[in-house]
C-alpha cells in the first residue's frame, strides 16, 4: 500500500502517456541524450594519435587514457544501477551528461599526462551515472514493445560513438587537441533538455514501473545463472570492440600507412556498421530469438578479423571493417534486453552490469594489449585479439531463452 500511495499522486501528471502506449517523443530525447553522451566515448580513441604526437606518448599509455575512461565508466554502473532500482533519480540523466562531456574538454587543454588522464575518468564517471537511469527510463515508456524501443536508444549510443572521431577529427587536426573544449557545448544543452523534459519523464515511470514491477515479481522468476553466463559473454565481446576501438586508427596509421585523418574515418566506418548492425540485430533478435543473434554473430568475427587483418588495400580493408562492425554490434541491444529479462526486478542492475561493469575488462585490458603492442607490433596484437570471439561464442551456446526458467538457473 505505501508504494502505491507514493506512485499514486504522480498518476495524475497530465503529460503521462497512457500505461500501455509508448512514449515515442521521450524515448526520441533519451536516444538524442544517449547520442550525446556517448560522443564523449567515441572521441577519445580518436584523440590519441593527437596526444601520441603532443605529449610523446607510448601505445601503453596512450592505452591507459582508455583504461581511465572505462573504469570511471563502468566500475560503478552498478551502483548507479541500484541505486535507481531502490530510488529513481532522473537528475543523474542530465549530471551525467554534462561530466561526460566536459571532462574530455578538459582533457584537450591538460597540460600533462596526469591531468589527462583525471578529467577522461570525471567523462566516465559522467558516463556512468547517465546510463543505468536512462535505459530504466526507455524501458519504462516502451509498453510491450520493450526490444524494439531499447534497439533505438541503443543506437543513439552506437551512432555517438560513431560520429564522434568524424566530429571531433578536423577540430583537433585545425586547432590541436586543445579544440577538444568544443565537445562542452552539446552535452550542456542536451542536459538542458532533458531536464526542462524531466516532469514528462517522472510522470511516465510513476504510471508504467508499478504495473511492470508487478507482473514481474509474480510471472518472471529471476535467472541468475544465465545471467552470469550472459555478463562473461559481454566482458569478451567488450574486449573485442575496445581493442578494435583503440587500435585501428594506430593500425591504419602505422601499418597500412595512411594519414590520421583516414585512421578516424576508419575508425568511423567501424562505428557506423555498428550502428547499423544494432539496428539489425534487434530487428533480428525479435524474429528469430536472443541466443540464435547473440551466438551467430560472434561465430563469424573471428574469421572477418582474421580476413582484415591480411588485407593492405584500403578500399578492402574498409569493406571488411564493415562487415566486422555489423558482426560485432548485432547483440547490442540483445545483450541488454536479454539480462533485464533474466533479472526483471532488478532492471537496473542488469542495465548497469551489461552497459557498464561488463564493458570495463576491455578497458582494463587495454594496456596488456597496448604493451604487447609497443614489443611485439599492432599486427600480432590484433591477431591475438581475433582469437577472443571464438572463446565468448562458446560460452553463448549455454545460454537459455529469457523466460524459459530453467531448474537449474531460475
Amino acid at each position: 500500500m505505501s508504494s502505491l500511495a507514493k506512485i499514486a499522486p504522480e498518476k495524475i501528471a497530465p503529460e503521462a502517456p497512457p500505461a500501455e502506449s509508448i512514449d515515442y517523443k521521450s524515448i526520441a530525447l533519451l536516444s538524442a541524450a544517449h547520442l550525446t553522451d556517448d560522443v564523449n566515448q567515441g572521441v577519445v580513441p580518436a584523440m590519441l594519435p593527437f596526444f601520441i604526437a603532443s605529449d610523446h606518448l607510448t601505445y601503453a599509455a596512450a592505452a591507459g587514457l582508455i583504461l581511465a575512461q572505462t573504469l570511471s565508466s563502468s566500475v560503478v554502473q552498478p551502483l548507479f544501477g541500484m541505486l535507481a532500482d531502490r530510488r529513481p533519480s532522473p537528475w543523474l540523466i542530465p549530471v551525467g551528461l554534462s561530466f561526460a562531456g566536459i571532462g574530455v574538454a578538459l582533457a584537450g587543454i591538460a597540460p600533462t599526462y596526469a591531468l589527462i588522464f583525471a578529467a577522461i575518468a570525471l567523462s566516465g564517471f559522467g558516463i556512468s551515472a547517465f546510463h543505468p537511469e536512462a535505459a530504466r527510463r526507455v524501458r519504462y515508456l516502451s509498453g510491450s514493445r520493450q526490444a524494439s524501443t531499447m534497439r533505438l536508444f541503443t543506437v543513439g549510443g552506437m551512432a555517438g560513438f560513431a560520429l564522434g572521431p568524424l566530429m571531433i577529427t578536423p577540430i583537433l587536426i585545425a586547432f590541436g587537441t586543445h579544440g577538444a573544449i568544443v565537445l562542452a557545448l552539446p552535452v550542456i544543452i542536451m542536459a538542458f533538455a532533458v531536464t526542462f523534459q524531466m516532469p514528462r519523464l517522472a510522470a511516465a515511470h510513476a504510471i508504467s514501473s508499478n504495473r511492470t514491477s508487478a507482473r514481474s515479481l509474480v510471472d518472471e522468476p529471476e535467472q541468475w545463472g544465465d545471467f552470469i553466463r550472459l555478463t562473461v559473454v559481454v566482458i569478451l565481446r567488450s574486449m573485442v570492440f575496445f581493442g578494435l576501438n583503440t587500435f585501428i586508427p594506430l593500425y591504419w596509421n602505422h601499418v597500412l600507412g595512411g594519414s590520421r585523418k583516414g585512421g578516424a574515418f576508419a575508425l568511423t566506418t567501424l562505428l557506423t556498421a555498428v550502428t547499423i548492425g544494432t539496428l539489425v540485430g534487434g530487428h533480428m533478435a525479435d524474429r528469430y530469438g536472443r541466443k540464435i543473434v547473440i551466438t551467430v554473430s560472434l561465430a563469424v568475427l573471428t574469421p572477418l578479423m582474421l580476413v582484415f587483418l591480411g588485407l593492405h588495400s584500403f578500399a578492402a580493408a574498409s569493406l571488411l571493417l564493415v562487415a566486422v562492425g555489423l558482426a560485432l554490434s548485432a547483440s547490442n541491444s540483445v545483450v541488454v534486453v536479454m539480462a533485464q529479462e533474466f533479472l526483471p526486478n532488478r532492471v537496473g542492475l542488469a542495465a548497469g552490469v551489461t552497459l557498464g561493469l561488463s564493458m570495463t575488462i576491455g578497458g582494463l585490458m587495454m594496456p596488456l594489449f597496448g604493451s604487447i603492442a609497443d614489443h611485439h607490433g599492432l599486427t600480432p596484437t590484433l591477431l591475438l585479439l581475433s582469437m577472443v570471439p571464438a572463446l565468448s561464442c562458446a560460452l553463448s551456446l549455454t545460454l537459455h531463452e529469457p523466460g524459459t526458467n530453467p531448474p537449474a538457473t531460475s
